[in-house]
């Protein structure tokens, strides 16, 4: 269910809402230029007005949200709108990429496999400035480690480009991280098929359920992601220049692309719900039928119990020498000619289908 940190009703905007388990925030700086890269661990948020030197650009990268008074610190060196604080700090805020003054927010939802069926949600928040970048993530660990290290590297186009194409190499990882779990979520759902028809178990409807809303969620992430990205593609922004709309685009593209996979395993999900109930339902009738074939045959039979069953005098039938073995015989050969006959209707094994038609046909 959707749970959000918000402040009570009325408070002032701004208003900051940390959860009680939100780990101290761990404060990372990347400072780099074509020719070199430092990289430094930082205490002191004093440290971080060096994201204002105009030759390097600087990478801010925050991880946990459980002190405040270190929030508003750095949210105060870096001019943060208090609308804009807000949105980083209570968590879970719709994907979006809004301006602040001279800044550029862009909030996106990194998705990640925590265990062989759980898929774990994190909302990161990138801030744009001029020759830096701040991303505030709620906890530590994330899928960005591919792009420290093409930081470290040197030989890739981020050294060589400003603030904006480290924000778009954040997002683009984000959306790519969408894929393994797309993909995981593909092989779980094929290995359900199967079982969906041969073993519709009450186990196997529960697993669908949890599949089922696991991506609701999915979809609620991507979709406004995707609107997010569309309006970064087609509206004229002073942090991202000509020569990034090509790369935005395809960014874009891999999040309408996994948008529509999810979509369809909404739709696979849904189908496989319908098989099982529809396999339910025809082991129901297979048991009805049985019990049905077999109440057929022993109504007759019981009917001839009863009848010399009963207490009467004349029964012209009782004094007869073979009346016994008779009834016997007409009692047998009435229970072999009903399965006969529930046999060529088709009722029992295989049957003789009569609107079966020619195979050439």
């Amino acid at each position: 269910m959707f749970k959000k940190q918000h402040p009570e009703i009325g408070s002032r905007p701004g208003t900051l809402v940390i959860a009680t388990d939100s780990p101290p925030p761990r404060i990372h700086v990347i400072s780099y230029c074509k020719q070199e890269v430092h990289e430094e661990d930082v205490t002191d948020p004093a440290l971080l007005k060096q994201a204002f030197n105009d030759k390097d650009v600087t990478w801010v990268d925050v991880q946990g949200f459980g002190d405040e008074a270190l929030i508003r610190q750095i949210a105060e060196i870096f001019s943060i709108h208090p609308l804009a604080i807000e949105d980083i700090i209570n968590v879970p805020h719709r994907p979006a990429a809004e301006v602040f003054d001279d800044q550029l927010l862009l909030i996106a939802r990194m998705v990640s496999l925590d265990g062989p069926r759980k898929i774990d949600m994190e909302q990161v928040s990138i801030l744009v400035g001029d020759h830096y970048v701040i991303t505030f993530q709620e906890r530590p660990g994330d899928v960005l480690e591919p792009i420290r290290k093409r930081l470290r590297s040197g030989k890739n186009p981020i050294r060589r480009n400003g603030a904006g194409f480290l924000a778009y190499a954040i997002l683009d990882t984000i959306v790519d991280g969408y894929y393994p779990v797309v993909e995981s979520i593909g092989d779980y759902l094929e290995s359900l098929e199967d079982a969906v028809v041969s073993d519709p178990s009450p186990r196997l409807l529960l697993k669908l359920n949890r599949m089922k809303n696991q991506l609701v969620n999915l979809r609620r992430v991507i979709w406004p992601q995707r609107e997010a990205l569309h309006r970064l593609v087609h509206d004229d922004s002073p942090f991202f220049d000509a020569s990034l709309s090509a790369y935005m685009r395809d960014t874009y593209d891999h999040c309408v692309q996994t948008s529509e996979v999810i979509e369809m395993y909404r739709e696979m999900v849904t189908g496989l719900i319908n098989t099982y109930l529809s396999s339910v339902a025809n082991r129901t009738n297979d048991v009805m039928k049985v019990l049905t074939i077999m109440a057929s045959i022993f109504i007759p039979l019981t009917f001839m119990a009863g009848i010399y069953g009963m207490n009467f005098e004349e029964m012209p039938e009782l004094k007869f020498k073979w009346s016994y073995p008779l009834l016997w015989l007409v009692m047998f050969s009435t229970a072999v000619g009903m399965l006969i006959y529930f046999w060529r209707l088709g009722w029992i094994g295989s049957g003789f289908d009569k609107d079966a038609g020619d195979d050439d046909d």
